[in-house]
């Protein structure tokens, strides 16, 4: 048989072969669980089911800790958000990637690493995201579909603020982050915006029977500042009832390292105090975490009442916690329980890939476990091949045997949570947390008798407590990466244009490779973006909040218009042929 009556012969049992494959391919897509993977921003333990603070109201998320497993002693990568959800997001630990701090870029120190809907994508599920995953960008590249749209690199939808700021809090100089203030709106969810779009977006997506299985995101920005959300979450926290925290203690520094000190009490705290804000900032953060926690409940109604409800992992969690005067601080970026436990529970259905019997309601886990699990664990329950870079273990033996009745469930490893430098760490075990400082100052706490850390016991420690720092430095990294700025760049700056009118915009004409121009928003308001195409047309980049720094894409001779949040024109840029700054001047209030 010569080649051509070979191939005449064999051809149509290769097309048969290959239909086959592709339909076995198809039902093993179409068996595998769908992910919905939920983030909350800067929320500590005042949930419901955490008991963090006794008027915390929280029905959504205790309704869905109560379906699975709840996680009380979760520990983030990092007290801040950008290297935890860089570590998160990519399963590499801070002390392998270099991500220790906010002002680093992920994609700088980790240019090709597969963050999670990419790896899922890859393997054959659709990825889709909204809000706030990474810190203030989208990874475009890494989503099939994104809201608003990936390409802006923008996750935030417009969201509603008061014009004029600040509302509470008065500033108290540079050094405050001007996003640090509260108060009620008289609006409704709708019209706030903002997480309620993202909840809508993805409310949608789980309305929908999908061709392919699909890992699905959503950010959900409160309680991150500003704490501005409706009237009605403050009107939950009459101000006259509002409790102090549970682990704010006065002496609570006393006893600690010179550079525990250091790290604790801060300006922030200070300031608060001296303008008898402190309870109405604690109503606020109340207040944004129950309207957080109505936007989450949206998504599971959604869940519940669409086709996915039962073939879909529920995955939700903070990326770090937040101080609220524990410890004289305020904000983050400290080594202490009170900002490195979070949030986490995850709901697995029965007959998954990877946990055919699913997960136990009302089940809860003690054991100590990292947000760096997150990546493994998924693509384990998934059936997805393992990825080696991923620098933590899944916790799949905890969600089979949450509180380890089964003798041949092991559970040995701690989480270690990095600060913003190398060799600067906490350790977290089951009943001891264990503070390490680049100085070699050190803290331990008994977590069982003492779960608020006012007691450092390293200050003059036992043989015992001895032999347990020991035990526990042991099982801390002893290689670092080397921090590494973010490379700065002197740009030339774009020329503002000011107008009153789009009939004054000059024709917009893109040409050559994309580069970068980065916008700083220096208006003192909230401001939209849009670039003009060849055509004319608008296309639009969403809010750029005041003092927000972001990079957009661009081509030589693109116009970009800037506009209020009514969308009255105030000025625009012409790109030049290089990457430029694009500061937005203050605006006149007139």
């Amino acid at each position: 048989m010569n080649f051509k009556m070979a191939r005449r012969h064999y051809w149509p049992i290769a097309f048969a072969l290959l239909i086959s494959l592709a339909l076995m391919s198809s039902a093993v897509a179409a068996d595998r669980p769908n992910v919905l993977f939920i983030s909350v921003d800067d929320l500590n333990d005042w949930i419901g089911c955490l008991g963090g603070h006794p008027q915390a109201k929280t029905p959504n998320l205790d309704r869905l800790a109560a379906s699975g497993v709840l996680f009380t002693n979760a520990h983030c990568p990092a007290p801040a958000c950008n290297p935890s959800r860089s570590a998160i997001m990519t399963g590499v630990a801070p002390h392998v990637s270099g991500v220790y701090d906010n002002r680093q870029k992920m994609r700088e120190l980790m240019p090709d690493e597969v963050i999670i809907p990419k790896y899922f994508s890859m393997h054959g599920y659709r990825s889709s995201g909204s809000g706030k995953i990474l810190h203030y960008f989208t990874d475009a590249d890494s989503w099939d579909d994104y809201f608003p749209k990936k390409e802006t690199e923008n996750p935030f939808p417009s969201t509603k603020y008061p014009d004029k700021r600040p509302v509470s809090l008065p500033r108290g100089g540079d050094w405050q982050y001007i996003e640090t203030d509260w108060g009620p709106l008289d609006v409704t969810d709708k019209e706030f915006g903002g997480d309620y779009s993202v909840a809508q977006w993805v409310g949608d997506e789980l309305g929908k029977q999908h061709e392919k299985p699909f890992f699905l995101a959503c950010g959900i920005y409160r309680p991150h500042e500003p704490w501005f959300v409706p009237k009605k979450y403050f009107d939950l926290f009459p101000l006259k009832d509002i409790q102090l925290p549970l682990g704010y203690r006065k002496d609570d520094i006393v006893d600690l390292p010179s550079e525990g000190k250091r790290r604790a009490s801060n300006r922030y705290f200070a300031h608060i105090q001296k303008h008898q804000q402190w309870k109405q900032a604690i109503q606020g953060y109340l207040a944004s975490i129950a309207f957080a926690d109505a936007m989450v409940g949206r998504v599971l109604d959604s869940l519940d009442n669409g086709p996915n409800r039962d073939n879909t992992i529920v995955v939700l969690w903070s990326d770090h916690g937040w101080h609220l005067g524990e410890k004289e601080h305020w904000q983050k970026y400290t080594p202490w329980r009170v900002c490195t436990r979070v949030p986490l529970m995850i709901r697995v259905p029965k007959n998954t890939v990877g946990l055919e019997e699913g997960t136990t309601a009302n089940s809860v886990c003690e054991q100590p476990v990292s947000l760096l699990s997150l990546y493994p664990t998924l693509i384990e329950l998934a059936g997805l091949p393992a990825k080696e870079s991923n620098d933590g273990p899944s916790i799949l033996p905890l969600l089979r045997d949450p509180p380890l009745r089964d003798s041949k469930t092991q559970w040995s490893h701690v989480a270690v949570t990095h600060l913003n430098r190398p060799e600067n760490f906490s350790v977290s075990g089951r009943r001891w947390r264990y503070i390490h400082y680049a100085d070699g100052e050190e803290e331990l706490y008994d977590i069982q008798s003492d779960p608020h850390e006012w007691d450092n016991l390293a200050a003059d420690p036992t043989k015992e407590q001895i032999k347990v720092m020991t035990q526990l430095r042991g099982q801390a990294p002893t290689k670092f990466a080397d921090f590494i700025p973010a490379k700065k760049k002197v740009l030339p700056k774009l020329t503002w244009n000011s107008i009153s009118s789009e009939k004054t915009l000059p024709d917009s004409k893109p040409t050559g490779k994309p580069f970068d121009i980065y916008f700083n928003n220096k208006s003192g308001k909230p401001v939209n973006v849009f670039r003009i195409g060849a055509n004319g047309k608008k296309h639009a980049y969403g809010t750029l909040e005041r003092g927000w720094f972001k990079p957009f894409r661009t081509k030589a001779g693109q116009v970009w218009l800037v506009t209020g949040k009514q969308d009255q024109p105030l000025g625009y840029f012409l790109a030049g042929p290089r990457m430029a700054d694009a500061v937005i001047p203050k605006i006149s209030s007139k």
